[in-house]
């Protein structure tokens, strides 16, 4: 409902949902942070947006049922699986509410959800599409070939990105930013990768931020990359995904940047730190995540701790990582300038 990431992550749902029921009514909720790539999805009939908060009083939440009641929905499925979500699935009214059991339905979500599946595969998206095996909807073990995003493209980002971005050229891009500290790379790093996959792959990148903090790091990038790397104009996150869907390759730490690129199709490398790949990297192929220690305890000492399990990813584990990315999609590309080093 509110991680931009997560949210598109759990987008194969709804198509997997439409290519079964092609007459139901579906509907979303998503707080308006995360909403964008919902909005207009050709799986879905109706966004529901909320405000933040909009479940921490007794008067927000009436309104909410009441919104969300008229829709008459027979099932809820609930993706998130901890209190809020869960509680949304609860006043819509659904008299079958699916959720999740064990170490992924958190805190009241079990008592809010009366149909609880235990997911056999730990990737976010797996998981969730596990949850519609009591509606007779796909089988745990399906190949990740079979996921689709469908995520909306905005003609009027695609113009506003073709204005800077080269269409004959190829490109890589480098998302430096992560909502928590502990995911973050060094910059330096980033600016090497960048230089070498000029030098040694003829391949220019664009490094994409948001915010003042991201941008100062972008420059940093740059000044690292022996002219390599160009620092991106800003963009909306319908721009990132046009970008994304001409780019070559998107070097990224797990954020929802990186998951939007695997969404529209740009071949991934994920950087991992203090969250694990098997549960939310770069899904399928030809992506590939690099992790070389898995930052200890829980989820909010995770979320606080330093980057020093980020820091043990060299630049030769992120620039192989590349290269063998680049390697395995080549073949789409087979009139590519990309100059290889001897």
């Amino acid at each position: 409902m509110s991680a931009i990431g997560d949210t598109i992550l759990t987008t194969p749902v709804a198509c997997r949902l439409r290519d079964a029921f092609p007459d139901a009514l579906i509907g979303w909720v998503v707080e308006r942070k995360s909403s964008r790539f919902i909005v207009g999805h050709p799986a879905v009939d109706e966004t529901i947006v909320l405000d933040r908060g909009w479940w921490v009083t007794p008067t927000k939440i009436e309104a909410t049922k009441r919104r969300l009641s008229g829709f008459c929905f027979d099932v809820a499925v609930d993706c998130q699986s901890v209190t809020k979500s869960a509680l949304a699935c609860w006043l819509s009214g659904a008299k079958l509410r699916i959720g999740l059991r064990g170490q992924y339905g958190g805190e009241l979500s079990p008592w809010l959800n009366n149909r609880l599946i235990e997911p056999r595969r730990p990737h976010l998206t797996d998981r969730s599409l596990e949850m519609l095996a009591p509606l007779g909807v796909g089988a745990a073990g399906e190949p990740y070939e079979s996921v689709r995003w469908d995520l909306p493209a905005s003609p009027g980002a695609e113009k506003a990105v073709a204005r800077w971005a080269p269409a004959d050229e190829p490109f890589a891009v480098i998302n430096p930013g992560a909502t928590w500290d502990s995911k973050l790379w060094e910059m330096e790093r980033f600016g090497r990768v960048a230089e070498r996959l000029g030098r040694e792959r003829g391949l220019r990148s664009f490094v994409v931020w948001a915010g003042d903090r991201e941008h100062a790091w972008a420059r940093l990038i740059s000044r690292h990359s022996g002219g390599w790397a160009e620092v991106a104009p800003a963009t909306s996150l319908d721009e990132l995904a046009a970008l994304l869907r001409q780019a070559r390759l998107m070097l990224s730490a797990d954020t929802g940047p990186m998951h939007l690129a695997v969404a529209v199709g740009a071949p991934t490398v994920g950087l991992f730190g203090s969250t694990r790949p098997e549960d939310c990297g770069p899904y399928g192929a030809p992506h590939l995540a690099v992790q070389k220690r898995f930052q200890s305890g829980g989820r909010r000492a995770r979320r606080k701790a330093d980057n020093s399990a980020m820091r043990e990813i060299t630049v030769d584990d992120a620039f192989r990582a590349c290269q063998r990315v680049l390697d395995r999609t080549a073949a789409r590309y087979p009139n590519a300038p990309i100059a290889m080093a001897s």
